[in-house]
């Protein structure tokens, strides 16, 4: 695990209690990333969500890492996970960017081990209250429930061991839909945003893979809130990202974003020191 950057954090908006949070994955350098950034920076830039997870993050010796790219031009802190290890050039991962200040950084391999993927873990301090974040991107492959069973029981195990009394963010391109055995296991302790907003939304409206590049799996990105903590994150809107192409025809990614605006309630407290991120 490393911590790429760790900027200081751009001119701070207006005081908000509604925490945005996007979703996205990057499909790492495929396609005209140069001119794929630039459509996903103009709309960071219009939108700028206090949270941003980010998965299919790609570094290699011409590529400066995408994650990095991202928060040094939004002015955000960054943390990036990878099993790949730090020595090695070419890198692949999730990552977590965020304009709030950083309380704790980490992150972990999850099990089986020979699927190489991995959660990445921000607690930040929203306006006084804390907020932990955790960005994932499991198994892809249909026949693949068992897998992604085994890494959502590992996904819990971690986020019960390192999360405070605070909300939690669970955020990524979970590569299953709500009803899969696999997601099911999240649904005592986490609410998907998207479906509390809108529940009677069909298969084709929340929807996260762009058709133009393949078969369509469905709703497979998520963004969830714990339903217990302190501090309480209600669902406040929805919406699906990138759902159409930027100048000259370019599409983010070969998925659709997500982003949710977050009700945060509870009182604002200390949020504490900040714990050096790890490297």
């Amino acid at each position: 695990m490393l911590a790429l950057a760790a900027v200081p954090g751009g001119a701070r908006t207006e005081a908000t209690d509604t925490l945005t949070v996007v979703t996205l994955n990057l499909w790492h350098d495929q396609r005209d990333w140069p001119k794929r950034l630039s459509v996903i920076l103009a709309e960071m830039r219009e939108l700028r969500p206090d949270v941003l997870c980010l998965q299919e993050v790609l570094q290699h010796g011409s590529l400066r890492n995408q994650a990095e790219t991202l928060a040094g031009s939004l002015g955000y802190h960054m943390y990036f996970t990878s099993v790949d290890s730090v020595h090695r050039v070419k890198r692949y991962g999730n990552a977590i960017l965020t304009r709030h200040r950083v309380l704790h950084a980490g992150g972990k391999n999850l099990d089986p081990s020979n699927d190489y993927r991995t959660v990445a873990h921000l607690r930040i301090d929203f306006l006084g209250r804390v907020v932990d974040v955790y960005d994932t991107h499991l198994h892809h492959t249909s026949e693949g429930s068992s897998i992604r069973v085994t890494q959502i029981r590992d996904l819990l195990a971690f986020i019960d061991s390192t999360r405070g009394d605070g909300a939690v963010v669970l955020a990524g391109d979970f590569n299953a839909e709500l009803e899969t055995p696999e997601l099911r296991l999240l649904a005592r302790d986490f609410v998907d945003v998207f479906r509390a907003v809108h529940p009677s939304a069909t298969r084709a409206e929340a929807a996260t893979f762009n058709p133009i590049f393949g078969v369509d799996p469905g709703p497979i990105d998520h963004i969830f809130v714990s339903k217990v903590a302190r501090t309480r994150l209600a669902p406040r809107a929805c919406d699906i990202m990138f759902r159409n192409a930027g100048p000259d025809s370019v599409w983010a990614s070969d998925h659709f974003g997500v982003v949710a605006r977050l009700d945060v309630g509870g009182r604002p407290g200390q949020a504490g020191g900040e714990t050096p991120v790890r490297r």
